[in-house]
This record gives structure tokens, sequence and C-alpha cells, in this order.
């Protein structure tokens, strides 16, 4: 049968009978005026375990959400990797290329001509994937650029067919449409 504190450090000899007389009486009396109302009892410890607890809580709460944001992030990044793969356009080998910059650096791609109308207009788009870039719809890259935007690395802005100004001074002359740059 296991020994109260008290009763083993009278048996290990730290403390004497008296001594021992002494701490109860003490300890009945903080009983009895904390019933009376008297003084407020010492919860200092009781209080230092709710503020230990709560502290607990809100550590677990922001573990979690770091830990969801984590989920989530990975979740998008596969939803990207998806969409470019299923509408990536295929990869040509021609002599054309289309041009643009990407991270202060120029990158070409090789197009045939209907691709680079369609890139220049904005019904294609071009994204970073694999370590290279793909060729893909408008549809598909503006869902990109909702979850990832930084994947993007040319959208043009859409427009159908591009009307001179009517106090354009360069009106009169065409661009040939042969014209590389």
């Amino acid at each position: 049968m296991s020994l109260s504190l008290r009763d083993q450090l009278l048996k290990a000899g730290l403390v004497n009978q008296k001594q021992a007389k002494q701490v109860g009486k003490e300890k009945q009396k903080q009983q009895r005026l904390v019933h009376k109302g008297q003084i407020e009892a010492d919860d200092t410890q009781a209080r230092l375990a709710q503020e230990a607890q709560a502290e607990k809580v809100k550590r677990d709460q922001e573990l979690n959400r770091q830990q969801q944001e984590k989920v989530e992030a990975k979740a998008r990044a596969a939803q990207v990797k998806q969409l470019i793969e299923t509408s990536r356009l295929p990869k040509l080998t021609t002599e054309d290329y289309y041009n643009f910059v990407d991270d202060k650096k120029v990158k070409r791609l090789s197009v045939n001509t209907l691709m680079r109308n369609k890139l220049s207009n904005g019904s294609l788009a071009i994204v970073h994937h694999g370590g290279g870039y793909e060729v893909i719809p408008r549809e598909a890259a503006l869902k990109i650029q909702e979850r990832a935007p930084e994947r993007i690395v040319q959208l043009n802005v859409l427009s159908e067919a591009q009307v001179p100004d009517e106090d354009d001074p360069y009106a009169a002359y065409q661009i040939p449409d042969d014209l590389m740059w």
C-alpha cells in the first residue's frame, strides 16, 4: 500500500511529527476560511493549467491550419498538372518559331501559322510544365490562372479582329503577312 507524501517524508526523516501537524492545521485553516468566504482559494495552479491548455489548443489549431493549407496547395498543383496534360496541344517540329519573354529571357516555341495567329490574338496561351513550355487553349489557361497564376507565361488579351483607329497616321500602311521578327 502506498504511503502519502506526509508519511513518506516522516519515514525518511526529512520532517518531524510537529512540523507535519503544523502543516496539516494550516491546510485545514485555509480550507475553513475559503469555505466561509473570508479569503479566496489559491487557484494559480488551476489557472496556469487552463492557460497552458488554451495555448495548446491554439497551437494545435495553427498546426492543423498549416497542414490543411499544404493539402490544398498539393490539390491545386495536381489540378493544374491535370489541366495542362489534358488540354495541351501537340508539340510541333517546324522551322517557324514563336518568340516570347519568360523571366527577362527570350524563349521560343516551334509553331505553325495557325498557332502563331491564335497565340497573338489570345486564343492560345503558353504555360510552364515539367521544366518546359506547353501551349494550351484560353479556357484552360483561365482555369490555371485561378489556381496557379505563376504557371502562366503568356496569355494575350483576347481580340477577334484589330480595327485601326480613325486618326491612326499609319492606317494606310498594312503589315505584311510574312513579316518575321
